[in-house]
C-alpha cells in the first residue's frame, strides 16, 4: 500500500477535522477503502482515530443512501452553565 504525499495529507487532516463527528467516521472509512489492505491503520494513524471508529464508518456506508440518522448532527460542548 502507497500512502498519500505529506501535501495530500495535511489536506486531508485538515478536512477531516472540519467534518462532523459522523461525516469525519464515513469519509475515514472511504480513504481506508480506496487504500486496501494496510488503508485501516495508515488512515487511523493519519487521522489519530481508533480502527472502530473506521469500522463504524463503513458500517454507515452500508446504510446509505437510506440514513436513520439523516439531519441529526451533535454539536461540540454542551449547556452553558448558569
Amino acid at each position: 500500500m502507497q500512502g498519500y504525499s505529506k501535501s495530500t495529507e495535511l489536506h486531508m487532516v485538515n478536512f477531516f477535522h472540519s467534518l462532523s463527528e459522523k461525516d469525519r467516521r464515513r469519509y475515514a472509512a472511504i480513504e481506508a477503502e480506496k487504500l486496501g489492505h494496510g488503508g485501516m491503520a495508515y488512515i487511523a494513524t493519519l487521522f489519530r482515530c481508533d480502527a472502530d471508529t473506521i469500522a463504524a464508518g463503513q458500517a454507515d456506508m452500508e446504510l446509505l443512501p437510506a440514513d436513520p440518522a439523516e439531519g441529526r448532527v451533535r454539536k461540540k460542548g454542551g449547556p452553558e452553565k448558569s
